[in-house]
């Protein structure tokens, strides 16, 4: 396949499974376009996926805010408390010299969600007000390089873990933190599963691409 220019990679499509090549053609509204080789997905078309996006990111910074500033569990042993939150755990880290470990997981749990979920709600609302044609690629790009590095489910998972093993020793009550971090996971999983940056990119596209047909036409 001849390209004329760099452009014209726009129009082509991948499949993720089968990794054959597709040009991409317009669809209707709620449909979908799957690949002739093996049956997957490879887009779908959703005119109102700005606005889902867009109250899905809201309500996740939401409960990541109540998660980070709310206690997540506070353990009891022989009449001592201890309330343990996401940033104390950081703290922690820091005071006693795993200063490598601490930063790592201050990105990976903190830093990384926070950038992710901030991109989406300025990505939705640059879509939604149909405006920042460069900005949206430059985050939609941003997005896709830090997208695999958010370890909130696996964070949640070593806590359970945790918390199962400490429970012959010591009474454990569940923090606010955790049922809001349990929300923030459950949320952030089904974004990516469905909401794919492919499907963003190509609202972006349309968007974007009327748009200059009438600032032309006028």
């Amino acid at each position: 396949m001849k390209l004329e220019n760099e452009d014209a990679l726009d129009d082509l499509v991948i499949c993720h499974k089968c990794h054959t090549l597709h040009k991409e053609i317009n669809i209707q509204d709620g449909s979908k376009a799957c690949c002739r080789e093996c049956g997957t997905v490879l887009y779908r078309y959703d005119s109102r996926l700005a606005e889902h996006g867009l109250a899905l990111s809201i309500a996740a910074l939401i409960f990541f805010a109540l998660a980070n500033f709310f206690p997540l569990v506070k353990i009891e042993i022989l009449g001592h408390e201890q309330f343990i939150t996401i940033p104390k755990t950081f703290v922690s880290l820091f005071d006693n010299g795993f200063y490598i470990v601490g930063l790592i997981c201050s990105f990976l749990i903190f830093i990384f969600p926070l950038m992710i979920f901030s991109i989406y709600v300025c990505l939705f609302c640059l879509l939604k007000l149909r405006i920042g044609e460069t900005l949206s690629k430059e985050l939609l790009i941003l997005l896709s390089h830090i997208m695999p590095w958010s370890m909130s489910d696996i964070f949640l998972i070593s806590i359970l873990v945790a918390l199962v093993k400490l429970i012959g020793y010591a009474q454990i009550h569940m923090g606010i933190a955790f049922w809001a971090l349990m929300v923030f996971v459950l949320l952030d999983l089904y974004m990516t599963r469905t909401i794919h940056i492919s499907e963003i990119w190509m609202l972006r596209k349309r968007i974007f691409l009327k748009k200059n047909r009438k600032e032309k036409s006028a």
